[in-house]
């Protein structure tokens, strides 16, 4: 029977439960078993799709066009798994349901009400991943902290489940922070205490307790919580912040998180296959040669909104054993006389997804300024639309090339509404979603990292490279490397002659994985590795010049 692990979080928000999910959804793959893991987010938005990314951080896209958390994106990359749109749960997702069959009638007249009705519609969100006889263990991740309102009827629901499928098939996780007081130098344990009471208060004792904390913490606290909160000493689980992510995993197993929780399921498996694992964690330790991207975006105020994209780039420097110096530029100052400045001494550009008009030139400028002097430039979605427009204001004189996004009444929209996008009102859902293929051109630089003729790739966008620009664009230089199967829509460009410069209109970001980097983000440090070595050798070269003379 599938089993079920339910992960809450208690003190305060942003203390890590995703990663503790992902990284328990690692450690139960690697001893041989088939996980899933699910996110149940408390907000009253129907999916996170419109959401500001300011207050929300990314939308990650699934395979099967699913807008959900970020946490999602942990998952995947952790486990390797593809998730699908219902492994995101949320409050208006519910709601909605909920009343779409009231309205049906399917309630026969019943009064319908947080319990049973929302409560067996959570039940049943997240039963139904582990109906599947290719599910071994449901991991299912609760949004929000134990005290909010909000989660009250998850909580009410996960309570319910271990009657539902019997108690020896489901695990409880409390995460909490066990904070540090400098002028009395001691790790406090009463925050966990009390947030054990909050939960032990709607119903659920927790089996498990991961103790988040800047710093290693002593037995004597963990015995202290043990005793307090009723858990058993080997399963309060210390969890100290640690230099990589990837590294937490191999942690956690050394704290025996998954020795604890098979043992409480009652699952027999092998000891965890975590070589492939530790060596990528290694070689991230242990490079020494440093890489620079200028990552150029509206949102980088709040990192979370390209979480993919630079955990993508993570994984590329690994790939070609650097460290990543990750600059973080504001596309507003990408623009103007001080632009050069913003960029100077990156080896490599990288312009991520977006929408709205804000920035937009600053973005432009920044792509001019790697293609003219030679920088290794990815371009994702909006990144390939903005490099679009630059070239064909610089390259074929249309210097008021625009996107009709950004400027309606452009007389050269080189980016342009797409067809089937053009009597669409609704904004939620309605973009084109998920995974479509494309159709590389054989001998292009895409094609050689890829290796393969079709490939397939996430997307999220309503605009397109208008068609009737192609043509011009490509005799220019600007090369079609990837086009849709039925050779309407440009899916992939790169400029001839150039060391790297390459834009897709999809998302790669979405499936790369630290122990699978996206060819794409390799091959762009790759690049930007080059350009690092190569300037080196010049400072090397004209220094010996300068003490001969």
């Amino acid at each position: 029977m599938t089993k079920y692990v339910f992960v809450t979080g208690g003190v305060t928000s942003s203390l890590g439960k995703g990663i503790t999910a992902a990284s328990l959804g690692r450690l139960l793959k690697a001893r041989g078993l088939r996980i899933v893991n699910q996110k149940l987010d408390p907000y009253i938005n129907v999916d996170p799709g419109t959401m500001n990314p300011f207050q929300h951080g990314e939308v990650y896209v699934t395979d099967d066009g699913g807008e959900t958390d970020l946490d999602l994106g942990h998952y995947e990359r952790f486990t390797g798994e593809n998730l699908h749109r219902d492994s995101n749960v949320t409050t208006g997702s519910v709601y909605q349901a909920v009343i779409n069959k009231e309205r049906r009638g399917d309630y026969l007249g019943d009064t319908v009400q947080v319990i049973p009705h929302i409560t067996n519609e959570i039940k049943s969100r997240i039963r139904k991943l582990g109906e599947s006889d290719e599910v071994d263990v449901v991991i299912t991740e609760i949004g929000g902290t134990v005290g909010d309102i909000e989660i009250l009827p998850y909580l009410e629901a996960v309570r319910q489940l271990k009657n539902d499928v019997g108690a020896g098939n489901t695990a409880y996780i409390h995460v909490t922070l066990v904070p540090y007081i400098g002028p009395s130098a001691e790790l406090k344990s009463k925050p966990t205490q009390h947030s054990v009471a909050e939960l032990r208060s709607r119903g659920i004792q927790p089996d498990i307790i991961v103790l988040r904390s800047d710093r290693e913490i002593d037995e004597a606290v963990t015995r202290k919580i043990s005793l307090f909160c009723d858990v058993a000493p080997k399963a309060v689980i210390s969890a100290p912040d640690a230099d990589n992510i990837y590294r937490i995993p191999l942690l956690l197993h050394e704290a025996g998180l998954d020795d604890v929780i098979t043992d409480r399921l009652q699952l027999e498996t092998p000891p965890p296959e975590l070589s492939d694992w530790t060596a990528m964690v290694e070689r991230v330790a242990s490079a020494e040669d440093v890489v620079t991207i200028g990552l150029v975006g509206k949102y980088v105020d709040l990192q979370d909104a390209y979480l993919s994209v630079a955990e993508a780039v993570r994984h590329g420097a690994a790939a070609n054993n650097v460290q990543l110096d990750l600059r973080w530029i504001a596309s507003d100052d990408a623009d103007g006389l001080l632009a050069a400045s913003s960029l100077e001494g990156i080896d490599g550009l990288l312009v991520p997804g977006g929408f709205g008009v804000r920035g937009i030139e600053g973005k432009i400028q920044a792509i001019r300024h790697a293609r003219e002097n030679g920088i290794p430039f990815l371009g994702l979605c909006l990144g390939l639309q903005c490099a679009v427009i630059e070239f064909a204001r610089s390259e074929l004189g249309l210097t008021e090339a625009n996107s009709s996004e950004f400027d309606p009444t452009t007389p050269h929209p080189v980016i342009d509404l797409m067809k089937t996008q053009q009597e669409v009102e609704d904004l939620g859902g309605t973009m084109r979603l998920g995974l479509y293929p494309a159709k590389l051109s054989a001998g292009t630089q895409t094609a050689r990292l890829y290796g393969e003729e079709v490939i397939y790739e996430r997307h999220r966008h309503r605009w397109e490279v208008n068609n009737r620009y192609r043509a011009d664009l490509d005799a220019a230089g600007l090369k079609l490397s990837g086009i849709s199967p039925d050779g309407q829509l440009v899916e992939i460009m790169e400029l001839e002659g150039h060391p790297f410069f390459i834009g897709s209109q999809f998302h790669p970001e979405f499936k790369s994985r630290p122990t699978d980097p996206h060819p794409l983000f390799a091959g762009f440090v790759a690049a930007a590795k080059a350009r690092r070595q190569h300037a080196a050798a010049d400072d090397t070269v004209n220094a010996a010049a300068s003490e001969r003379a």
